[in-house]
């Protein structure tokens, strides 16, 4: 895709280096255009209205792998601490707020096999409108007054299993936190 790594790879590779990284251990699914569209056209074809569907991606790949992958493919070696000589160097820069070292492809459990062996089907929690739109009005009236940690538990009850696993980062919330 027009938004992976690889293109960004490409030209840093193309440019001399060094090629950033965000975490060493991070990884992330791949698939073609064809690939991806095939599945979802057949997934529509099965939906019934509402319904979630898991593709099968295939093997999560680890960037740095990756890196290493086109860095050699394209005629080149990774100057690191064995190859001091390298022609490209990997740079770490460090895992942003938010990031996730891996892609969880389904938060709910217990998915279900449809025809297609590279389809799954979720099951996920339903809320009703009713229920939805007072949580939307409340979120809403949460984000207007900048209150963050009324955002987090709202989102905590509405996503399941959502557990930030980071501080809040909000600069502005900083900022007013040091205000008080």
């Amino acid at each position: 895709s027009s938004g992976s790594v690889i293109p960004k790879f490409r030209n840093q590779i193309q440019a001399g280096g060094p090629i950033t990284l965000t975490h060493p251990d991070i990884t992330r699914y791949f698939m073609t255009i064809r690939e991806a569209t095939e599945l979802v056209i057949q997934a529509g074809s099965m939906a019934t209205g509402g319904d979630v569907f898991i593709l099968d991606m295939g093997e999560p790949i680890r960037i740095a792998d990756l890196a290493q992958r086109m860095v050699n493919l394209s005629g080149l070696t990774v100057q690191d601490n064995l190859n001091p000589d390298g022609d490209i160097k990997i740079s770490i820069t460090g895992i942003r707020p938010g990031e996730k070292l891996y892609e969880e492809l389904l938060l709910g459990k217990d998915p279900q096999p449809t025809s297609h062996p590279k389809i799954q089907k979720a099951h996920d929690a339903f809320i009703s409108w009713e229920e939805l739109e007072i949580d939307i009005n409340l979120l809403q009236n949460a984000f207007i007054q900048n209150d963050l940690h009324l955002t987090l538990s709202i989102l905590e009850k509405l996503v399941t299993d959502y557990k930030p696993n980071t501080a809040i980062v909000d600069c502005m919330h900083v900022a007013l936190e040091r205000q008080k």
